[in-house]
Protein backbone atom coordinates (compact mmCIF):
# COMPACT_ATOMS: atom_id res chain seq x y z
CA UNK A 1 0.00 0.00 0.00
CA UNK A 2 1.39 3.23 -0.71
CA UNK A 3 0.53 6.16 1.73
CA UNK A 4 1.13 8.92 -1.04
CA UNK A 5 -1.88 7.96 -2.61
CA UNK A 6 -5.32 9.06 -0.94
CA UNK A 7 -7.74 6.43 -1.09
CA UNK A 8 -11.79 7.11 -1.77
CA UNK A 9 -13.09 9.39 1.17
CA UNK A 10 -16.00 7.90 3.34
CA UNK A 11 -19.56 9.57 2.61
CA UNK A 12 -20.49 12.04 5.22
CA UNK A 13 -23.56 10.49 7.33
CA UNK A 14 -25.67 12.79 7.96
CA UNK A 15 -28.03 13.31 11.70
CA UNK A 16 -31.25 12.41 11.83
CA UNK A 17 -33.59 15.37 11.91
CA UNK A 18 -35.22 16.15 15.49
CA UNK A 19 -38.42 14.89 14.31
CA UNK A 20 -36.99 11.58 12.99
CA UNK A 21 -35.59 10.56 16.36
CA UNK A 22 -38.68 11.59 18.23
CA UNK A 23 -40.43 9.32 15.71
CA UNK A 24 -38.12 6.31 16.66
CA UNK A 25 -39.19 6.61 20.37
CA UNK A 26 -41.73 4.11 21.49
CA UNK A 27 -41.84 3.73 25.53
CA UNK A 28 -43.30 0.96 27.24
CA UNK A 29 -46.74 1.98 28.61
CA UNK A 30 -47.83 1.75 32.13
CA UNK A 31 -47.58 -1.76 33.65
CA UNK A 32 -48.44 -4.00 36.50
CA UNK A 33 -45.61 -4.78 38.96
CA UNK A 34 -47.00 -8.14 39.77
CA UNK A 35 -46.87 -7.31 43.71
CA UNK A 36 -49.64 -9.24 45.18
CA UNK A 37 -51.56 -8.34 47.98
CA UNK A 38 -51.97 -10.44 50.97
CA UNK A 39 -55.25 -9.79 52.74
CA UNK A 40 -54.42 -8.19 56.39
CA UNK A 41 -57.91 -8.96 57.61
CA UNK A 42 -58.60 -5.64 58.23
CA UNK A 43 -61.50 -4.62 55.37
CA UNK A 44 -60.58 -0.66 55.67
CA UNK A 45 -56.64 -1.67 55.03
CA UNK A 46 -57.52 -4.51 52.66
CA UNK A 47 -59.48 -2.01 50.52
CA UNK A 48 -56.29 0.69 50.91
CA UNK A 49 -53.81 -2.02 49.67
CA UNK A 50 -56.39 -2.51 46.78
CA UNK A 51 -56.20 0.90 45.72
CA UNK A 52 -52.25 0.65 45.37
CA UNK A 53 -53.53 -1.31 42.20
CA UNK A 54 -55.03 1.78 40.49
CA UNK A 55 -51.32 3.02 39.79
CA UNK A 56 -50.99 0.17 37.91
CA UNK A 57 -52.73 1.51 34.77
CA UNK A 58 -51.31 5.64 35.35
CA UNK A 59 -48.54 7.02 33.95
CA UNK A 60 -45.43 7.73 36.66
CA UNK A 61 -46.53 11.17 36.93
CA UNK A 62 -50.48 9.98 38.38
CA UNK A 63 -48.12 7.35 40.97
CA UNK A 64 -47.74 10.03 43.81
CA UNK A 65 -51.36 10.66 43.74
CA UNK A 66 -52.64 7.25 44.37
CA UNK A 67 -49.50 6.87 46.97
CA UNK A 68 -50.27 10.02 49.32
CA UNK A 69 -53.99 8.60 49.36
CA UNK A 70 -53.21 5.35 50.51
CA UNK A 71 -50.95 7.08 52.58
CA UNK A 72 -52.84 9.23 54.24
CA UNK A 73 -55.58 5.97 54.61
CA UNK A 74 -53.48 3.89 56.47
CA UNK A 75 -52.19 6.81 58.65
CA UNK A 76 -55.86 7.46 59.65
CA UNK A 77 -56.40 3.78 60.22
CA UNK A 78 -53.07 3.66 62.57
CA UNK A 79 -53.90 6.96 64.16
CA UNK A 80 -57.78 5.39 65.13
CA UNK A 81 -56.04 2.57 66.60
CA UNK A 82 -54.82 4.99 69.20
CA UNK A 83 -58.22 6.23 69.69
CA UNK A 84 -59.97 3.10 70.70
CA UNK A 85 -60.86 3.16 73.96
CA UNK A 86 -58.72 -0.03 75.33
CA UNK A 87 -59.59 -1.58 79.04
CA UNK A 88 -59.03 0.89 82.02
CA UNK A 89 -56.12 1.36 83.12
CA UNK A 90 -54.80 -0.05 86.79
CA UNK A 91 -55.79 2.52 89.72
CA UNK A 92 -52.60 2.68 91.48
CA UNK A 93 -54.78 3.06 94.77
CA UNK A 94 -54.66 0.45 97.14
CA UNK A 95 -51.19 -1.27 95.98
CA UNK A 96 -48.37 -1.74 98.61
CA UNK A 97 -46.54 0.80 97.14
CA UNK A 98 -48.94 3.80 97.25
CA UNK A 99 -49.42 2.65 100.79
CA UNK A 100 -47.53 4.77 103.40
CA UNK A 101 -47.67 1.85 105.80
CA UNK A 102 -45.04 0.02 103.63
CA UNK A 103 -43.16 2.80 103.26
CA UNK A 104 -39.36 2.34 104.27
CA UNK A 105 -38.30 3.02 107.48
CA UNK A 106 -37.14 6.43 107.96
CA UNK A 107 -33.38 6.79 109.05
CA UNK A 108 -32.09 9.01 111.78
CA UNK A 109 -28.69 8.77 111.78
Amino acid sequence: MNDSMPGPEPEPVEPLAPEAEAETYDPVGPAPLGVERVPTGDAEVDGLLRRLGDADHLATDGHIEVYEDVHRGLRDALTALDARPGPPAPSSMGTPAASSQHSPPYNRS
